[in-house]
C-alpha cells in the first residue's frame, strides 16, 4: 500500500467534536458559544481582528504553563497542534506528526488503530482557525496583564518617592504584593532605580512596619553587587537584625533570607554580620518547631555563617551546640542534614569538639543518625564522633558503646557505602574497642545478634 500523501483537493466543514464523558456531540461554532472551549460567549468563533500578525508557534510556546482544550491537543505528540489535519476516521492530528507516522509504514488511525479505506489527510481550517483565535485571545489577555502590572509597579515607586507614614506603608504592601507575583513587575523595579529607592528607606529611624514591607521585596529581587554593599551597612545590618527578632515570623523568614542573600557577593566581610543578636534572633528562629519554614531558612543562614572561620567561635560562645544537638530528633530530613553540616563545621574549632564532647546528649542522639537518613547525613554524623571520640577516648569511647555505636559501624561497613566511609567507620570501631577484651566488646556491644 502506497504512502498517504495529501490530496490536491482538500474537503473542509464544520468540525464535529465529542465533549464531556456523555458523548454529546457539538460543532464548534455551538462549543465556542457555551463556553465549553473558553470562549467568549459571543456566538461564534472568537474574532482575531487585529492580531494576524501573531505567530501560534510562539503563542503556544510563551503560554506553555497553560491549561489547552484536548481538542487542540495532538493524540500523538500531546502538544498543541498548529496544523491540523483529519484523516477518513474523523480523527484529527497535527500534520508533521502524522506524515511521519506514515513514514514508518503504518497504514492505520493511531488513535482507533483502525485500517485507512481513504488517503486523504485535510486540513481542519475550522479547528486551526479556532486554535488560532483561542491562544491569540488568551497572549493578548497574558500581555495585557503584564504590560498593566509593569505599569503599576513604576507607578508605586514613583508614590514611594513622595508619600511617607501610613500612606507609604500601603504603598509599598502593593509593590510587595505584585513583585512577589509577577517577573514583569520585578524587571520593573529593577530597571527604574527601585532597589536604590527601597534600600534608602532602610536605616536607624525605619519603622519595623515600612522595614518589614521593604525586605519583602528585595528578598525577591537580583541584586547586583553595588546593592548587597550598599545594604550591608551597619544602620540597614542593624535594622534587619532588630526585625530578625522582633518581627513576625514571615518578617524573620524574610530577614534571613536578605542576609543570605548579601552574604553571596565575593566582597562579603563578614564582620558585617558579626553581632551576638544575629545570631540569638536566628537560634530563636530555628527553636521555633511551629513554624517548619523559618527552621531551615534560619539553618540555612547558619549554615553559612558558620563557613567563615572568624564567626565559628561566637556561633559556639552562644549555646548553639547543645541546642542544635537537642532539635537532632525531630528534624526532617533537609533541617537535618543543614543541621549536622554546622555540627561538624563547628567541631573544627577547639572549642566546638570541646562543647561537643561535654553535652551530655552529643552521643546518643548522632549515634542514632547513623545508617538513617541518608550517606550524606551518616558521613557528617561519623566526622562528629569521630572528633569527640578522639578528644577523651576512655570516656568518649565508652558512651559510644554504650549508645550502640559499635553495631552501628558493623552496618556502614557491611553497606554499599564508599570506601572512605567504611575507612572510617573501622577506625572509630577500633578506637572503640581500646578499653576491652574482645569478648567483653562484643558482649557489651550486643553484636552476635547483629552479626548473625
Amino acid at each position: 500500500m502506497p504512502m498517504y500523501h495529501p490530496n490536491s483537493h482538500r474537503r473542509e466543514g464544520n468540525m464535529k467534536l465529542d465533549v464531556g464523558s456523555g458523548g454529546q456531540v457539538l460543532d464548534l461554532e455551538t462549543a465556542v458559544k457555551d463556553g465549553i472551549l473558553g470562549g467568549n460567549g459571543g456566538g461564534g468563533l472568537i474574532s482575531t481582528v487585529g492580531v494576524e500578525k501573531l505567530d501560534l508557534k510562539k503563542m503556544i510556546e510563551e503560554l506553555e504553563s497553560i491549561d489547552v482544550p484536548s481538542v487542540f491537543i495532538c493524540p500523538i505528540s500531546l502538544d498543541p497542534m498548529q496544523e491540523p489535519v483529519t484523516l477518513c476516521t474523523g480523527q484529527t492530528y497535527e500534520r508533521s506528526n502524522i506524515l511521519k507516522w506514515f513514514s514508518f509504514g503504518h497504514y492505520t488511525c493511531p488513535t482507533t488503530m483502525q485500517e485507512l479505506w481513504d488517503d486523504t489527510v485535510t486540513p481542519n481550517k475550522t479547528l486551526q482557525q479556532l486554535i488560532y483565535s483561542w491562544f491569540s485571545q488568551k497572549y493578548l489577555a497574558m500581555k495585557k496583564r503584564s504590560q498593566d502590572v509593569q505599569g503599576r509597579a513604576i507607578e508605586l515607586l514613583e508614590t514611594l518617592k513622595k508619600v511617607k507614614g501610613q500612606a507609604r506603608v500601603q504603598a509599598l504592601k502593593e509593590l510587595r504584593q505584585v513583585v512577589t507575583a509577577h517577573s514583569t513587575a520585578r524587571k520593573a523595579v529593577l530597571d527604574h532605580g527601585g532597589v536604590a529607592l527601597l534600600s534608602n528607606l532602610l536605616g536607624p529611624f525605619t519603622t519595623h512596619a515600612v522595614g518589614s514591607e521593604a525586605i519583602g521585596i528585595l528578598v525577591n529581587l537580583d541584586l547586583d553587587l553595588a546593592s548587597k554593599e550598599n545594604l550591608t551597612q551597619p544602620a540597614k545590618i542593624s535594622l534587619v537584625v532588630d526585625m530578625l527578632n522582633e518581627g513576625s515570623i514571615e518578617t524573620k523568614i524574610n530577614c534571613t533570607r536578605l542576609i543570605e542573600m548579601l552574604m553571596q557577593g565575593k566582597d562579603f566581610v563578614s564582620e558585617n554580620v558579626s553581632s551576638l543578636s544575629l545570631l540569638v534572633g536566628l537560634l530563636r528562629l530555628i527553636r521555633d518547631k511551629r513554624h517548619p519554614n523559618g527552621v531551615v531558612a534560619g539553618l540555612g543562614l547558619l549554615k553559612s555563617l558558620s563557613s567563615h572561620e572568624s564567626l565559628r567561635n561566637s556561633v559556639v560562645s552562644i549555646g548553639a551546640i547543645p541546642q542544635l544537638v537537642d532539635l537532632l530528633p525531630r528534624l526532617n530530613n533537609e533541617c537535618l542534614e543543614l543541621a549536622l553540616h554546622i555540627l561538624e563545621v563547628l567541631s573544627t574549632t577547639a572549642e566546638g569538639s570541646n562543647a561537643l564532647k561535654d553535652y551530655a546528649l552529643t552521643i546518643p542522639n548522632v549515634v542514632k543518625l547513623l545508617m538513617k537518613v541518608s550517606e550524606s547525613c551518616t558521613e557528617l554524623a561519623l566526622s562528629i564522633l569521630w572528633t569527640v571520640c578522639k578528644l577523651a577516648p576512655e570516656e568518649c569511647a565508652a558512651l559510644a558503646v554504650e549508645a550502640g555505636l559499635a553495631a552501628k559501624l558493623l552496618l556502614v561497613i557491611q553497606s554499599g557505602c564508599n570506601p572512605v566511609l567504611k575507612q572510617r567507620s573501622a577506625e572509630l570501631l577500633k578506637l572503640c574497642s581500646l578499653n576491652y577484651t574482645a569478648a567483653i566488646f562484643i558482649s557489651k556491644c550486643k553484636l552476635t545478634r547483629t552479626i548473625q
